[in-house]
């Protein structure tokens, strides 16, 4: 008898050290923004609550600055399980599903009301194609919208041709629009881009305003053409075999909590976007404009055809008829 309750009891202990409900779960998630910065901030802010909701049980590891590697490298990491997260933009979220990146089509939105009216209409579409794809989306993010920075001043459709213009390596949708308008695309993945600025390999990149000083690539261009070429989306991803290892109170937790914080850094995105620029311009950089408003539509014109070109090749022509029309539909609300 004495034995038999003893081995009960060993049991017994063995199961709740062993329980998964009592089991600490580390998620690792890569980013390519740099410490210090407000991405940084909320996702260590987002990991702080996560910690503190779940009881220690779920925690999130950050990992910035690009440690990692490029985007490409994060997602093949992801699949191998070396990390089982990563904080990407619209480049590296095409990687995963294509279809997204018709978030991101060049003139496609005037204003912010427009832009969060388009993405809450196809949010539920895109994350699903995500999952297909063995990812899970914890919250949409954004960089911003994105200009042009330049060591030639540009007033005119024609001053863009024969620019050197940095080009996210493997990124379709840029390719598309650079050769659209004539500017010579140089691939290169992100962490050599600013020693290929200084060595003039390139003499131009895109990039919203806040990124453009974060990089640090604003000490080396003079200029930036104050018109919103595109819109940089982003989003954070968990992979989905690492998500269906917790508990369903605790998916929901991370759901919750990711969402709330994404949200925030949205905002708090936006604003920096906007105090970006002044400091730009304190900075010594000049802000352009073209020349008129035909100009402008020259620009559009040119840009906007690759909506017809990338059909098929990252999105279906009905997907893209879907987001033009809800973008209308966005736009008389307005």
């Amino acid at each position: 008898m004495k034995h038999t309750f003893a081995w009960v009891l060993v049991v017994a202990l063995f199961g709740l050290i062993a329980s998964p409900a009592l089991a600490s779960t580390k998620i690792k998630i890569a980013t390519l923004a740099p410490d210090g910065t407000t991405w940084m901030k909320v996702m260590k802010e987002m990991a702080s609550e996560v910690e503190k909701t779940t009881g220690g049980q779920v925690k999130l590891k950050f990992y910035s600055g690009g440690v990692m590697g490029d985007e490409g490298d994060v997602i093949r990491k992801m699949k191998f399980g070396q990390i089982h997260g990563g904080a990407f933009t619209g480049r590296g979220l095409g990687e995963i599903s294509p279809q997204e990146r018709v978030l991101e089509l060049p003139f496609l939105y005037d204003n912010y009301k427009e832009l969060d009216c388009v993405i809450n209409g196809l949010s539920n579409r895109i994350r699903q194609d995500f999952e297909k794809k063995g990812f899970v989306l914890l919250g949409w993010v954004e960089a911003g919208f994105v200009y042009v920075f330049t060591n030639k001043p540009i007033h005119k459709a024609s001053d863009l041709k024969g620019v050197k213009m940095w080009m996210w390596e493997g990124d379709p949708l840029a390719k598309a629009l650079f050769k659209a308008n004539g500017l010579v695309p140089v691939p290169l993945d992100l962490p050599n881009v600013l020693t290929s600025m200084q060595t003039g390999l390139i003499d131009a990149v895109y990039s919203p305003p806040y990124g453009v000083i974060a990089l640090q690539w604003h000490s080396k261009v003079k200029y930036m053409l104050n018109t919103k070429l595109t819109f940089a989306s982003g989003a954070i991803l968990i992979s989905k075999k690492q998500f269906d290892k917790l508990s369903p109170e605790h998916q929901k937790s991370l759901l919750t909590i990711s969402q709330k914080h994404c949200r925030n850094l949205t905002e708090q995105t936006r604003k920096e976007n906007e105090e970006a620029i002044a400091v730009l311009k304190k900075s010594g950089i000049k802000i352009m404009e073209l020349a008129s408003p035909q100009e402008l539509q020259s620009v559009k014109k040119t840009s906007t055809s690759i909506y017809q070109t990338l059909s098929n090749q990252l999105y279906s022509p009905e997907l893209l008829t879907e987001t033009l029309k809800l973008r209308d539909q966005c736009r008389s609300k307005n």
